[in-house]
């Protein structure tokens, strides 16, 4: 069992670190012979319908960075001349960037908060006079991963996970820990719990999981920036996988795609709902589905059910938003961005993204993504 998981993780470790290369990729254009500077020739391919020449860039979180690759890479295929650059400096930096007006649009892994949305009326959407809105375009399991020599099936609960990353629980044999673990032979080791250094939409995630689910353990708001006291930090979700992946008795968390990339066991949750759930893209699925849409107009901001105890249902969930103005948003990168985020949402750039540890939008969400690109202005 353990080596036909090993080859199985190392054959999706292979996609995604092949589509995690360079930064600044090609996209769109070149086949417009028009001679319009606007791109108005513009050439349609499968899904991807190209917009023209010019630089499209973009800033956030970096749970969503191997997908953002993998699109880019998809769609560099079937169009030249604009310069798509991502930069995953987590969701806290790419709003900010976002707001300052340097970028077309920014990823994160939770919406806009209400401050955010307010400031977005008198800064980058202001011409226009709109507001930002959060466009879901991707979602996944939020994996608890750990290095520990001997144990490679781990179970933990929301209050034991808790208590781990509030430094309350700090050895490996601690008595919660064996509960939940009977026949793992667990040593006496310090546990090494990493968290995230920069303010990060997967921190806040994992916050707003534990305290639905652990209310009496985890005091704390669901902020981006990490709230608890003790544990060691890294930059980014590739950073705190690193640690992990390097550092022997730790235990971090990140999106499932670092995971897989890095050959890493993750834990499985015992939700109450029976069987420990595994994190897994279709686990996940399973409780992403059950979002419901609380923004109004063009804002799809959804709300999780961090509580589920759905059967398979993974609980520790994120989806991730695409930020950008419904109207007002930079004339000059307004083709390209609603080019490049058609194909995101299309059905062949969500069904590029379970091949790397994501799940792709519940079709019901989907749609209503679809519908709202179009219209932005």
């Amino acid at each position: 069992m353990k080596l036909q998981r090993t080859n199985r993780l190392r054959a999706l470790a292979v996609g995604a670190i092949a589509v995690t290369g360079a930064l600044v990729l090609s996209a769109c254009g070149s086949d417009d012979n028009s001679g319009n500077p606007e791109g108005g020739g513009s050439q349609a391919t499968g899904d991807i319908a190209c917009a023209g020449d010019g630089k499209l860039l973009a800033s956030g979180s970096s749970a969503q960075k191997n997908a953002v690759d993998a699109w880019v890479k998809n769609y560099q295929a079937a169009c030249e001349g604009t310069q798509i650059n991502y930069k995953d400096i987590g969701s806290g930096g790419g709003i900010q960037e976002w707001l300052q007006g340097t970028t077309a649009f920014a990823g994160s892994d939770s919406a806009l908060k209400p401050d955010e949305v307010a400031a977005s009326q008198k800064k980058v959407c202001k011409a226009g006079g709109g507001k930002g809105i959060n466009l879901p375009m991707l979602g996944g399991p939020v994996a608890i991963s750990y290095n520990l020599s001997g144990v490679d099936d781990l179970v933990l609960d929301a209050p034991t996970l808790a208590k781990i990353f509030d430094s309350k629980i700090t050895t490996w044999d601690d008595a919660a820990i064996k509960k939940l673990n009977p026949d793992a032979k667990l040593p006496s080791s310090k546990i090494q719990a990493f968290h995230r250094s920069d303010e990060s939409g997967t921190t806040q995630n994992l916050g707003a999981y534990l305290k639905a689910a652990a209310p009496q353990q985890w005091k704390y708001e669901d902020e981006k920036a990490w709230p608890a006291k003790g544990g060691q930090s890294a930059s980014g979700s590739s950073g705190v996988a690193q640690q992990v992946k390097q550092t022997e008795g730790s235990i971090g968390y990140f999106e499932l795609s670092y995971a897989t990339a890095n050959d890493l066991d993750s834990v499985k949750i015992d939700t109450g709902a029976g069987e420990p759930v595994e994190a897994t893209t279709d686990n996940a699925s399973k409780a992403i589905a059950d979002a419901k849409v609380i923004g109004e107009g063009k804002d799809l901001a959804l709300e999780l059910n961090y509580r589920t105890e759905a059967a398979g249902a993974y609980p520790i969930i994120l989806v991730t938003y695409e930020i950008v103005c419904d109207e007002g948003n930079k004339k000059d990168t307004l083709k390209a961005t609603k080019s490049f985020l058609k194909y995101t949402a299309s059905e062949d750039g969500q069904s590029a993204l379970s091949e790397i540890g994501y799940a792709p939008l519940p079709e019901e969400i989907a749609k209503k993504v679809r519908a709202t690109i179009p219209e932005l202005a």
